[in-house]
């Protein structure tokens, strides 16, 4: 393979440990303001060729999520900045801003450096974690306060978002470790079949993208496989498929798990990773042995799937109580079979691996373990009766897989599809706006929309996402003009502006003031063309409830 050590970078980002926190604050810098994929990509393979070890294995955990600082919190670094500016000047700033971290870093007073002392020049990534990992939280403020002395603008909001773990600059774990696999000239599927095995600093996955050393062994550890995920299906791509080729299965509507058993060992993790079987004791504790499973984790009582609003109630949270586990039975629908002992399975074809999970699950009695049924057909015609019936029966639409497919990670063009039931909407008022993080951050992108009940508006969802730039550019605008009144951060303007909203379904809530919540709200329209008043009323939203 191609290793990262052999590769040719830009100047910018190549002087070794001098500067280290200097160098990954430019990099998240570019990395914010590079709008592309594939500049972004270009971007992190030249950092990870360029920085020393652990620095820039403490780098790749910050960009993965793996790096978290339980002691440090905002409101601390908001009271440093307050002992140290004006505390009105400082709250105007962040009222104007709209981003701590970026606030606290053009605020903070430059403090003088004299040529002897220079800037950052010594500062580590290293240096950070390790101090961070042993102190208190009273210890946490001297700490950051004297780096902030030590680092320049970029370098102090580098900092503020590391330690806050808020950096929010357009990089997905994934495309980080994209970055890593084009680096060394391998798939990504390599570097995550083996990613659940490595902690940071990742030294020993760095000698082996380097060249220096074998691949990372993960021995018996129930680690995580990459799951194979399905592209969306619009209707009219139907006609260039072939109904035989594909058996169809329900889209349930939950969250999609993988049970793994292996070593003596049980983990649960989800779509992404995360192990989340603390929260699911009742699911690790029926999961058979010397086995990894695809599935979608659901609340099942009396053999009928409950909304995902009851799903929610057990998600999050790190201990449920014998009476949560007792009123939302917790349950895994099974898709597919990945390992089975020793074997492999995912090189199989779909229709054999389908046939080892039969088997398998009727050798003896599963407790909340069941299959996810088949779904007969002959044309696209039968299914699509029954896709448009799905919204009634709570499935989320249907799943069309190839019958010789193997079990491939990520999201390979062709053998799965996902066709899912259409969207509902509804036209509902602005009424709040936040701004927005990252390269959002002078904009307010965050809405908050509400239905009319009687004469007064209620909220009802917010929505962060499905409007272009030019048309945030003008909701921005909008919101500025018609602000009545500021809380804090958040603006309340005046009704006068209907947003169609999108979304998957209505579900009840004690959260919300309405008494409803909306499942993927996003805005499917800007309605600047319709009343106010003629916006969708409360009553209208609890007939869709499920």
């Amino acid at each position: 393979m191609t290793t990262l050590a052999n590769q040719s970078f830009g100047d910018d980002l190549s002087d070794g440990r001098a500067g280290a926190m200097n160098r990954f604050a430019e990099l998240l810098d570019a990395l914010l303001f590079t709008p592309s994929r594939n500049g972004k990509l270009r971007l992190m393979r030249e950092y990870f060729a360029a920085q020393p070890d652990p620095e820039r294995g403490w780098a790749l955990a910050a960009l993965t999520g793996e790096l978290v600082f339980a002691e440090a919190k905002p409101g601390q670094v908001r009271a440093l900045a307050m002992a140290r500016v004006d505390p009105v000047l400082f709250e105007w700033s962040l009222d104007f801003v709209g981003d701590l971290a970026e606030t606290v870093s053009l605020i903070w007073p430059e403090p003088e450096r004299s040529l002897e002392t220079g800037g950052d020049g010594a500062l580590l990534l290293s240096e950070i974690v390790d101090t961070l990992r042993l102190a208190s939280r009273a210890a946490v403020g001297a700490h950051l306060a004297g780096w902030l002395d030590r680092l320049d603008a970029t370098g102090r909001w580098a900092l503020l978002k590391l330690v806050t773990g808020a950096l929010r600059i357009g990089v997905s774990a994934r495309l980080a470790k994209t970055a890593l696999a084009e680096g060394a000239g391998i798939r990504i599927e390599e570097i995550e079949e083996i990613w659940h095995g490595l902690a940071p600093p990742y030294e020993p996955l760095f000698a082996w993208l380097d060249g220096k050393a074998a691949r990372p062994q993960i021995g018996d550890m129930p680690n995580f496989t990459p799951l194979m995920l399905a592209q969306p299906l619009e209707e009219e791509e139907l006609a260039a498929l072939d109904p035989v080729d594909f058996a169809a299965e329900w889209k349930w509507d939950g969250i999609r798990v993988q049970l793994v058993s292996r070593g003596g060992e049980r983990r649960l993790y989800s779509r992404s990773g995360d192990e989340i079987g603390p929260a699911f004791p009742d699911i690790v504790e029926a999961m058979p042995a010397d086995i990894a499973l695809d599935g979608e984790l659901l609340v099942i009582r009396d053999g009928e799937v409950a909304s995902f609003n009851e799903l929610q109630q057990r998600l999050n949270r790190k201990t449920p109580t014998p009476k949560m586990l007792a009123e939302f039975p917790a349950s895994v629908r099974l898709y597919d079979i990945l390992r089975l002992r020793d074997e492999d399975l995912r090189p199989l074809p779909l229709a054999e691996r389908r046939h080892r999970l039969d088997a398998w699950y009727g050798n003896a009695p599963r407790s909340r373990l069941d299959l996810s049924p088949l779904v007969p057909f002959k044309s696209w015609d039968d299914l699509k009766g029954l896709r448009d019936n799905a919204r009634a029966n709570g499935i989320e639409g249907l799943m069309l897989k190839r019958r010789d497919s193997p079990y491939l990670s990520g999201r390979p063009k062709g053998p799965w599809f996902k066709w899912k039931r259409g969207a509902l909407t509804i036209d509902a008022v602005l009424m709040y706006a936040q701004r927005g993080h990252g390269k959002r951050s002078s904009f307010y992108s965050d809405y908050t929309f509400g239905a009319w009940r009687e004469d007064a508006l209620v909220p009802v969802g917010k929505a962060y996402s499905g409007f272009t730039d030019d048309e945030l550019r003008l909701l921005d605008k909008w919101v500025r003009d018609n602000t009545v009144r500021r809380h804090g951060p958040v603006r309340e303007v005046a009704p006068g502006l209907v947003l169609e909203i999108a979304f998957d379904s209505v579900h009840r809530s004690t959260r919300h003031k309405s008494g409803v919540a909306l499942r993927f709200p996003r805005v499917h329209r800007v309605r600047w063309d319709k009343p106010f008043a003629e916006a969708d009323t409360l009553e209208n939203l609890e007939r869709l409830v499920t």
